[in-house]
């Protein structure tokens, strides 16, 4: 199913569906606070003036180190990988059945303020034949109970993005290992606190894309880095989703914090899917770097215009002032050169896509519908079936040909591989250096498209590292 919607996850409130705390904290800054939701490395404003002073740009933007690389650092491996799930709405009570379907894990613990929720996840525990697990539904911050346990090696958080970082933050600060739903953060401050953290405590933080885990981006990687479309020089990828139904929906979002964040920012909101699948083909954090982007956004217009058309008089969403472009499109420059064109659309109405093309001096291939074009298959000028490449499938792809769960399976993939690295002890496929540097197209293509379109520079979250050739997403069956 290609129902990304489903990965934005209904938030996690206790008093039937009204706005959470944070939501409120959120609603009355608005863009008043950009300076604390666009904070740069010092906690400060992110700014689009270059840097001054005999130090370089790049070197002013990035903090002294404060703990050691988490790059090529390997999970500790176990014979059962124990988990605790934060937040059982649409995203995290599907995703549960995957966790439980992967052999070797054991869910130990799940929380939600929504008892119903808790109540039915624990159901499913004890119904795959595992022991039913401690249930945390006191409140919005029980979550940290979870994650004082001692029994429990890894946190999967699937909650409202307001509630991402500090619940990331505090899995770390308990010792444990963590993953987040896409945004793992939104501000340029709280990505920096989280590489710091990871590194401090030797914990892996990870941003779980599981768009990288499809098989058509699995099958390009792979493509890609055997040569097959040359030289790299451009690639693109995108949110595309008409979303305006699910937001003004109350049962599927059960409050309107998804919606509130088109009042807040101006930028690109969920870059992830589309970064992460063209940076994996690019390598990088791996042998390249993204270095600037610069946005551009056109007006607002999509979610008034729904609301006009759909929503009666006296509706809570009509006292809401939408500033998020409708169709942001951001040019991210690589330090090798290479562009990577981000799209985010999700106010308009258009067929679902990500883009999911990559360009090379021997090729292209672009995605929606899968089509390919390289040399020397392919002469005439005319697009030829991606279909017949299916050799280059991912060993992932070609263990698990009818992998369950959504998304066309990617989603099972992705837990399965992880859990897999977490078992046998294995380094990550990616690590908290993807996560910030995925994620940090929100707040600067806020900033670029306050700028008129001003580059903004995103910073080198690895320190240096990237320079270094190392593994990713391109792996071998440690299992063959």
């Amino acid at each position: 199913m290609n129902d990304d919607a489903q990965h934005e996850n209904a938030p996690q409130e206790a008093n039937g569906g009204s706005p959470s705390r944070r939501s409120v904290l959120w609603t009355t800054a608005g863009v008043a606070g950009a300076g604390l939701v666009l904070g740069g490395p010092g906690g400060g404003t992110a700014s689009a003036a270059p840097a001054t002073g005999s130090r370089s740009p790049e070197a002013a933007a990035v903090p002294a180190r404060k703990g050691r690389t988490m790059v090529s650092v390997p999970f500790e491996g176990r014979s059962t990988v124990r988990v605790g799930i934060v937040g059982l709405g649409n995203r995290g009570g599907s995703m549960i059945d995957l966790f439980l379907a992967v052999p070797g894990v054991r869910v130990v613990a799940v929380c939600d303020p929504v008892r119903a929720k808790a109540e039915r996840a624990s159901a499913k525990v004890t119904a795959a034949g595992q022991p039913a697990p401690a249930v945390y539904t006191n409140g919005e911050d029980d979550y940290a109970n979870l994650c004082k346990r001692g029994d429990i090696d890894f946190v999967y958080v699937a909650t409202p993005w307001d509630f991402h970082f500090e619940m990331a933050k505090t899995a770390m600060l308990n010792g444990k290992h963590v993953g987040v739903e896409c945004p793992i953060a939104l501000r340029l401050d709280q990505l920096w606190e989280l590489v710091d953290l990871s590194e401090r405590t030797r914990r892996h933080c990870m941003q779980l894309e599981n768009c990288c885990y499809g098989q058509n981006e699995m099958r390009v990687l792979r493509m890609a880095h055997a040569g097959l479309f040359g030289d790299l020089l451009h690639g693109a990828g995108a949110y595309n989703h008409d979303l305006r139904g699910l937001m003004f929906d109350p049962d599927y979002y059960e409050g309107p914090w998804r919606r509130l964040w088109h009042t807040r920012l101006r930028g690109d909101l969920y870059p992830n899917h589309g970064f992460g699948p063209v940076s994996n083909y690019m390598d990088i954090n791996r042998g390249d770097r993204a270095v600037s982007i610069t946005s551009v956004g056109s007006p607002a217009l999509g979610l008034a215009a729904y609301r006009k058309e759909h929503m009666p008089a006296g509706d809570p969403s009509w006292k809401e002032t939408y500033i998020e472009s409708d169709r942001t499109i951001s040019l991210v420059q690589t330090a090798k050169g290479r562009v990577i064109r981000l799209e985010h659309d999700v106010s308009t109405p258009h067929p679902y896509s990500r883009i999911n093309s990559l360009g090379g001096t021997k090729g292209v291939f672009e995605d929606y519908p899968a089509r390919i074009y390289i040399e020397p298959d392919h002469t005439d000028d005319e697009w030829a079936d991606f279909s017949k490449y299916a050799e280059w499938d991912h060993w992932l792809w070609k263990e698990h040909a009818n992998p369950p769960g959504g998304h066309g399976g990617m989603d099972y993939m992705m837990v399965f591989r992880l859990m897999q690295c977490m078992r046998l002890g294995l380094v990550p496929d990616f690590d908290v250096y993807d996560a910030a540097t995925w994620t940090a197209p929100v707040p600067l293509s806020h900033l670029s498209i306050k700028a008129k379109g001003a580059p903004q520079q995103i910073p080198d979250f690895t320190r240096g590292e990237w320079k270094k050739a190392r593994s990713g997403m391109d792996s071998e069956n440690p299992e063959a």
